[in-house]
C-alpha cells in the first residue's frame, strides 16, 4: 500500500481557499501627556528659556514664548509625549531645577 501525498489546500475552509485576507490585532494609539512648566516668584525667565531649549528642544522663539505662557498665565505646555519620555523629561528638569537652587516644577496631565 502506498501512501497517499497530502495536498496542503485540502484541509482549508472555503474562505480559506478563495485568499481570504487576514487580520492583524487591533494596535491602540498610545496616550498622550502635557508637560507642564509651573509659574513660581522665584525662577529667572532665562532659566525657564534655558530648560525649555535643553530638555525640550524648543527655538529661542518657541522657549521665549512659552516662558511668557508661564509667567503671564502660571503654567505653559512644555511639550506633549508618550507617558515614559513625558515622566523621563519631568523628572530631568525637577532635577535640574533643584540642583540649580530653583524652584521651577514640571509636572505631566493626560492630554
Amino acid at each position: 500500500m502506498s501512501k497517499k501525498r497530502e495536498d496542503p489546500t485540502d484541509n482549508m475552509t472555503g474562505n480559506q481557499s478563495q485568499g481570504a485576507v487576514e487580520t492583524l490585532p487591533k494596535v491602540d494609539i498610545p496616550k498622550m501627556y502635557k508637560c507642564i512648566l509651573l509659574n513660581d516668584d522665584y525662577t529667572p525667565m532665562d532659566f525657564v528659556v534655558l530648560v525649555l531649549q535643553r530638555f525640550f528642544a524648543k527655538s529661542i522663539e518657541e522657549a521665549t514664548k512659552i516662558m511668557l505662557d508661564v509667567h503671564q498665565k502660571g503654567a505653559g505646555i512644555a511639550a506633549v509625549y508618550t507617558l515614559e519620555i513625558g515622566e523621563m523629561r519631568v523628572m530631568q528638569v525637577n532635577q535640574f531645577a533643584r540642583s540649580k537652587q530653583h524652584p521651577l516644577k514640571c509636572t505631566l496631565e493626560p492630554e
